[in-house]
């Protein structure tokens, strides 16, 4: 890369923590976040667990101090929170002091108020006002107008690979002197829509998601937000800023193989892993540890192992583990509380365990890491796929 891409600052609001210390916390102590569903009414409560955070849409208004009259989706209020943790991680006082833009990222959108108004909208025109919050570029404004932000605001909404290409939006905008410095991620929340939508294509499991098992049934879906700060290597000397870590490389492909499915061969994850390897500069042999997409779907486990494998060879695949286990699939958000965690992985030398996993896959010789693990970490590599073949990785380093 011609420029490093710092990364000074995250923040994160998931299933196992409101914030980056609790959820270092879960992850130490192996505390997931699956569980019964609460938080809103469906006919699946009881019958799908999820990764579901328990804090009410009140209860997030009251914690960011906001107006209680308001459209505000709980989309835009889990952004908020974790947007306004990065921000002020990265020690900014004055968010608009530089050119300072926000990349953010969603799925859903504003999914939970549309479904909350759907029936009414026709027979109280006064609600029709809450049609505004649907689109998913509504959050981004929001998180933007509460961080006070003035600069530019973008969307990206790329399945459950966004956070990720929000990340890398963000990067190439400071690599060609757009940007000083950009606040980068995703947020979604849990909706009817989603849940009907992936228990329609059959790929929720009964109980906890096991990741690279044999005996895999499919994800718990989850909701989550988390942002990173990302500066460029001249606003950390202008400001003496303290790095977390930096963004070494990235990769998007498209293997335009199937609507949802990953391809047998694995191929736009290996063309994605491939190209972040090559922009980092990083040998494949220093890759210290894998965050794998992992949601613990047949199709998926075994397309990005067979991925992994093409990539570093066989009997060659680094150590890695999936998170997903105790954050459920985030969707939008999945990459960058990932990001999140394979920031903290190198920051305190520990690999997080891939949990409930009890018998390797059939189709290759592949293990997680399954215990919490001590281990000098310097590169982190964190794949993230998506619907419709949209496929992203990321490559962490400490420098």
């Amino acid at each position: 890369m011609s420029q490093k891409i710092a990364i000074t600052g995250m923040g994160i609001i998931s299933s196992i923590g409101n914030n980056v210390e609790e959820n270092f916390i879960s992850l130490q102590t192996g505390k997931h976040g699956i569980s019964d569903i609460e938080m809103f009414e469906t006919r699946h409560a009881g019958a799908i667990k999820t990764g579901e955070i328990k804090l009410s849409n009140e209860e997030l208004v009251q914690k960011l101090h906001l107006d209680e009259d308001n459209n505000v989706t709980r989309t835009s209020l889990l952004g908020m929170i974790a947007a306004k943790e990065a921000v002020e991680s990265a020690g900014i006082s004055d968010i608009n002091g530089y050119r300072t833009g926000l990349i953010s990222s969603t799925s859903v959108g504003g999914m939970d108020i549309t479904e909350k108004y759907f029936y009414s909208y026709e027979d109280f025109p006064e609600k029709q006002k809450y049609i505004d919050a649907h689109d998913a570029g509504n959050s981004s404004l929001a998180i933007a107008g509460y961080l006070g932000l003035k600069g530019m605001v973008s969307t990206i909404s790329t399945a459950c690979s966004s956070a990720a290409n929000a990340i890398i939006m963000g990067a190439k905008l400071i690599k060609n002197g757009v940007l000083d410095r950009v606040i980068v991620g995703g947020t979604d929340s849990l909706s009817k829509f989603t849940l009907n939508g992936f228990n329609t294509l059959m790929i929720l499991t009964d109980s906890y998601n096991t990741p690279f098992d044999n005996n895999r049934k499919g994800l718990n879906l989850g909701e989550a937000a988390a942002f990173l700060v990302l500066e460029s290597e001249e606003m950390v000397k202008k400001e003496n800023k303290k790095v977390l870590a930096y963004l070494s490389g990235y990769g998007n492909a498209n293997d335009a193989h199937h609507q949802t499915a990953s391809s047998e061969n694995g191929q736009g994850a290996f063309l994605a892993m491939q190209q972040a390897l090559k922009i980092s500069g990083v040998e494949k042999e220093h890759i210290d540890y894998i965050n794998v997409h992992g949601t613990a779907t047949p199709n998926n486990d075994l397309s990005e192992g067979i991925a992994m494998i093409r990539i570093f060879g066989e009997n060659q695949v680094p150590e890695f583990s999936s998170t997903k286990a105790f954050t459920g699939h985030t969707l939008a958000a999945a990459a960058g509380i990932e990001a999140v965690f394979s920031i903290l992985t190198m920051q305190n030398s520990v690999i997080f365990p891939n949990l409930n996993f009890k018998t390797k896959m059939e189709e290759f010789d592949l293990t997680p890491v399954t215990e919490l693990k001590e281990k000098n970490i310097n590169h982190v590599l964190s794949n993230s796929f998506g619907f419709g073949g949209n496929c992203s990785t990321l490559i962490f380093s400490k420098s």
